[in-house]
């Protein structure tokens, strides 16, 4: 088909395309061609009028072919909805490994919001545990600057979990910071976004302003480690309770999924 006559996939779930990545595609495609087929939706099932085929998957051929002075490439004819566009971009990048975590969790939360797909519904869809988009969409709620620092690599996924356990907005602004200049690990920024969460007292103290016996406040440390939020163990002389903090919808959901194994 020729490479004219189609037009990119307005939903395309990658806007993060390495420059680098991108040329060396263009030298491969010049010396061997296109050796995987493009796919492609007829603009009456989906694609925008007039335009002839639309993108559903292999925007990055498309571009390096375009570059490099290709007219033609192979495509596979597709009817497909804008939903099944959708999904079906984002699988192929998924299964390629080569989403960045925020373009998934973005593509996420369109099927959920524009097509009105549960997240059950979207991780079988795509291929992937329930849990495992409930976290990716718990990205879209990093600070601006943080989500800047994600998508530009300047910290990882896990770092960004450990900025999302941070209760207070400052505090994840200062773990960010952190983060970035002192080039703290993983497990030390998860280590600072507990203290930054227990405040600023040496030792935890109950309601009563008495100190939190050691054993317990090693439980309320494994409980946020494995939950990945604020949470409180009150002893009293016939029990007592356990309190686990969340900051969103979403954080609820994982919680939940993370305890229950199931959705709401």
């Amino acid at each position: 088909m020729d490479v004219d006559r189609i037009a990119p996939n307005p939903q395309q779930p990658r806007y993060l395309l390495d420059p680098v990545a991108l040329g060396e595609l263009v030298e491969s495609i010049r010396q061997h061609g296109v050796l995987q087929p493009l796919i492609v939706a007829r603009a009456d099932s989906g694609g925008a009028a007039g335009e002839g085929y639309t993108l559903v998957a292999g925007e990055r051929r498309w571009r390096a072919a375009r570059d490099a002075g290709l007219r033609t490439v192979p495509v596979v004819v597709k009817d497909a909805t804008p939903r099944q566009r959708l999904e079906l971009a984002l699988v192929e990048n998924l299964q390629r490994q080569d989403l960045h975590p925020l373009e998934a969790a973005q593509a996420y939360r369109q099927l959920i919001d524009e097509h009105g797909l549960t997240q059950e519904l979207v991780a079988e869809r795509v291929g992937r545990n329930r849990t495992t988009v409930a976290n990716a969409l718990r990205l879209l709620h990093l600070p601006t600057e943080a989500r800047d620092a994600l998508a530009a690599s300047a910290i990882s996924e896990g770092h960004a979990r450990a900025i999302l356990a941070c209760a207070a907005p400052a505090d994840r602004q200062t773990l960010l910071r952190a983060v970035t200049e002192q080039g703290l690990s993983v497990r030390q920024a998860e280590e600072l976004a507990r203290r930054l969460n227990a405040g600023p007292a040496e030792a935890p103290r109950d309601r009563q302003g008495r100190a939190v016996p050691p054993d317990v406040a090693a439980a309320e440390d494994r409980f946020r480690q494995a939950l990945g939020t604020k949470v409180q163990l009150f002893h009293g002389r016939r029990g007592g309770k356990l309190v686990i903090h969340f900051y969103s919808d979403d954080e609820l959901q994982g919680l939940y999924d993370a305890i229950c194994g199931q959705e709401v």
